[in-house]
């Protein structure tokens, strides 16, 4: 059997933005990539992270992760898009090999009855 390819896209934002300002961004990349075709498989905010070396006399960036599956159109939308901003600092796209990333669970929504089982199981 084998495994889909998917993408995963890592983009720096300036880290003076606003927060708000960072979510309109993260949702507006979300956007462009499902109407380009692809599907979106996951979405990470990994926070505001000190760089290892300067970007454009800034120290710091915040960090967001995007995996997304499709035929690689979305890519080249996407990273024109980011190319074209004044916001990201940087931005690299990865095509991955092996098991699509598993979404992660939503604070206050309800885990699956195998997880509820292995949480039992784990306290016992």
């Amino acid at each position: 059997m084998s495994q889909q390819p998917y993408y995963e896209t890592m983009y720096i934002l300036r880290p003076d933005i606003p927060e708000e300002e960072v979510e309109t961004h993260v949702t507006k990349y979300r956007e462009m990539v499902t109407e380009a075709g692809a599907e979106v498989l996951d979405n990470q905010m990994r926070g505001k992270r000190r760089l290892a070396y300067p970007i454009s006399n800034h120290k710091e960036g915040i960090y967001v992760q995007l995996s997304h599956n499709g035929n690689g159109q979305q890519v080249a939308v996407l990273e024109k898009a980011m190319r074209l901003s004044e916001d990201v600092i940087r931005y690299l796209t990865v095509k991955q090999e092996g098991p699509l990333p598993a979404p992660r669970i939503v604070p206050g929504s309800e885990p699956e009855p195998a997880e509820q089982q292995e949480a039992a199981a784990v306290e016992a």
